[in-house]
């Protein structure tokens, strides 16, 4: 692996890689600009940048229809855009995987993503998805494997959120 990208994006690459993933959505973001790279570099992925999140349920949705595996990448602030788009998951079972970078949690010094970071977790279950949490690097490759083979052979949403602890926290002042 390249240890010029931090090893968490690695292992999640990969993953997806393995998972037959061909469609990356995501809304531009910091914290997942090393996976988003290595997603852009693949000639098997298509990456689609996103204005807001919701927009990736509907395009996931229709590269299901069309006979293609994705990803939603986002933040745990972009799950509460999510909201009204999940009843479209829930209705039409298709699946859709999501891995959602947690903020406000462990060292967060950013007071505006508290709130969705501490209400991810719940948000997404009241909207029935199945929530998977990652806490450790040694867990990712097989956290993404699982959640994928739950959301595409289950035909159910699934987020992966990965800990805060897991990919640092960033500086705020």
């Amino acid at each position: 692996m390249d240890e010029s990208q931090p090893v968490w994006s690695q292992y999640i690459y990969q993953a997806l890689k393995e998972a037959e993933i061909g469609q990356v959505a995501y809304v531009p973001d910091a914290g997942h600009k090393d996976l988003i790279e290595l997603c852009h570099a693949d000639a098997r992925m298509r990456t689609v940048s996103l204005t807001t999140e919701e927009e990736g349920v509907a395009l996931l949705a229709g590269a299901w229809l069309g006979g293609t595996r994705g990803v939603l990448l986002m933040q745990s602030s972009g799950v509460g855009n999510c909201i009204n788009m999940l009843s479209l998951v829930e209705e039409c079972r298709f699946p859709l995987l999501m891995i959602v970078t947690m903020r406000g949690q462990w060292g967060e010094t950013n007071p505006w993503q508290v709130p969705m970071g501490q209400a991810a977790a719940a948000v997404l279950a009241t909207c029935g998805v199945i929530v998977q949490h990652v806490e450790a690097t040694r867990d990712l490759a097989p956290g993404v494997a699982a959640a994928a083979q739950m959301a595409f052979v289950s035909n159910r949403a699934v987020a992966l959120l990965v800990s805060q602890r897991l990919i640092g926290a960033k500086k705020f002042d």
